[in-house]
């Protein structure tokens, strides 16, 4: 007689850090969830360097905000320098956040990921199988069935879930499987990556972050993050028309590269290799049980340090959507609206990062030229602004438009609730939420609007100034935060959705019983039935 197959809520593909924190999300929700990863050992060298405020917030909200201050530090000016070092553009990385903190930390990847891997070990509905590579994925219309082998022995495996999840990068096995197609955008460069250590209490003079745009050689310089109180430090250098890969390659060329910042003496080499930066975009991200998120579903030059920020961003959309799907009070129509949110928001970032790339991807010296007149002349387009969602699960009005502050992020910051103080999430919890200026919204909200925010576990609550009293309900906004957030967009009351942007905001208390209808019939629309929940 066979074994059974084993039946899991979510199965996924690949082991970096965005399916580390699709399963760490999916586990405090209590689903059972198997990973399978190729490779035995785990990826030890460093690829992103950076995480902005969004996903601190995020990963504070997944139980990490005690041990995130230990393995980041704020960042920098972002400077971008012509040849002769004068500034083309600068974006502020250091300036306080929406969401609390810096705009951006910088983080050394192996640290933060040890840290990711230690709060999915602690959670014993995750199994994670390492050296077990996918060859094979099928569904049916109640299960995934997905096929492993061990390359070493040729041991095979098959194992079934309600879904799966391919966070199996650029060279996805899943997106094959659901039929999808990439989009090229256009963008495509050659560049050496060094990290660096610099020796203990050696201080080394160079730029916090910058680029430098010269034709004669493009040259990032930025933060690396810290381990054990050590600060790391990349350089990156665009591979030169007349160059080879394999020239770039060599040590003793990084070592040439470096020598104008930092000598052999001062410092050790962690790795150097050349990647290829490219812009691609999937055009499927989900076919019945099977989805993709980050590198399967998009590709981004890293000059805005967000490609591991955008495969948080789908862990994040796609945890509560999985949340009532699960526990039956959804139906799989809600994850119909993962792509329509989170395509066009990827999009868009992939945009900004190509608009700085082609500012600093410029070998030739006549074209450099022109490029800086056209910003010391004022006539260089400013960089595309950060995006919001614009399609989705958001309150429209009556001709079908998002109707605004719809899709931005809510604000995050300090609050004072009774005689506790802390992170807004730390003392309210995560969810939906209903948050007003005052006590006029909840005064209004009818019976039929509370029983169906209590339903949908939503929590209600005012916000009061600075030396305000809290009570049941009501908190003090510490940081200054949320009310004027509120009052710049003139918002009486909004509601936020678990992955923290608005689902939709009122001007007058008298109108939240209209809020909250339109939220239950998109829901509704979108295959949320919560009176079927089991």
């Amino acid at each position: 007689m066979s074994a059974q197959i084993p039946l899991y809520d979510v199965v996924q593909i690949g082991y970096g850090p965005v399916s580390e924190i699709m399963a760490l999300a999916l586990a405090r929700q209590g689903r059972s969830v198997a990973v399978f990863e190729r490779w035995k050992a785990r990826f030890t060298l460093p690829r992103a360097v950076c995480i902005d405020h969004e996903l601190y917030r995020v990963l504070s909200a997944l139980g990490m905000g005690r041990d995130l201050p230990a393995v980041s530090h704020k960042g920098p000016m972002y400077r971008w320098f012509n040849a002769d070092w004068k500034e083309l553009l600068a974006i502020d990385w250091e300036s306080e956040s929406i969401s609390g903190g810096p705009e951006v930390n910088f983080v050394h990847q192996p640290t933060l990921e040890a840290m990711f891997e230690g709060a999915v070990q602690a959670c014993p509905n995750v199994e994670v199988n390492l050296g077990w590579e996918a060859i094979e994925v099928t569904q049916t219309p109640d299960y995934v069935e997905l096929v492993v082998h061990d390359p070493e022995t040729g041991e095979r495996r098959t194992v079934r879930a309600r879904y799966l999840i391919g966070a199996d990068g650029a060279n996805s096995l899943v997106r094959q499987a659901i039929g999808s197609t990439q989009e090229d955008r256009g963008f495509e460069a050659d560049w050496l990556v060094i990290d660096v250590l610099p020796n203990e209490g050696m201080t080394l003079d160079i730029p916090p972050a910058a680029q430098w745009c010269n034709p004669a050689r493009p040259t990032t310089i930025v933060p690396a993050g810290v381990k054990d109180g050590r600060y790391f430090r990349r350089w990156e250098f665009m591979r030169l028309p007349h160059e080879t890969r394999e020239e770039l390659e060599h040590e003793h060329v990084a070592w040439d590269l470096l020598a104008p910042w930092v000598k052999p003496d001062q410092a050790s080499i962690v790795r150097h290799k050349v990647y290829t930066f490219r812009s691609l975009l999937a055009d499927t991200w989900r076919k019945g049980r099977m989805l993709i998120a980050g590198d399967a579903a998009h590709v981004m030059p890293p000059f805005m340090g967000q490609g591991m920020c955008a495969g948080l961003r789908d862990d994040w959309n796609l945890a509560w959507k999985l949340n009532l799907v699960l526990d039956g009070k959804a139906d799989d129509r809600l994850l119909d609206t993962y792509q329509p949110e989170r395509r066009p928001h990827v999009s868009d970032v992939i945009d900004l990062s190509m608009y700085l790339g082609k500012i600093i991807c410029i070998p030739d010296a006549a074209k450099a030229a022109e490029r800086d007149q056209a910003f010391f002349g004022g006539d260089a387009p400013p960089p595309p602004a950060f995006p919001c969602l614009t399609d989705g699960i958001l309150r429209r009005g009556a001709d079908g438009a998002v109707q605004a502050p719809a899709g931005l992020l809510s604000p995050h910051g300090r609050v004072l609730s009774g005689d506790r103080e802390g992170r807004f999430d730390d003392l309210v919890g995560l969810g939906f939420m209903l948050v007003s200026r005052g006590a006029a919204a909840e005064a209004t909200l009818g019976a039929k609007q509370r029983a169906f925010l209590d339903k949908l576990g939503a929590q209600r609550v005012h916000i009061a100034a600075r030396g305000a009293e809290s009570g049941p309900g009501v908190l003090v906004d510490l940081d200054d935060k949320l009310l004027p957030y509120m009052a710049q967009h003139g918002i009486d009351t909004m509601l936020v959705r678990p992955d923290f942007y608005l689902y939709g905001a009122v001007g007058n208390a008298a109108e939240v019983n209209a809020l909250v209808d339109d939220l239950a019939a998109d829901l509704q629309r979108h295959g949320v039935q919560l009176d079927a929940a089991g």
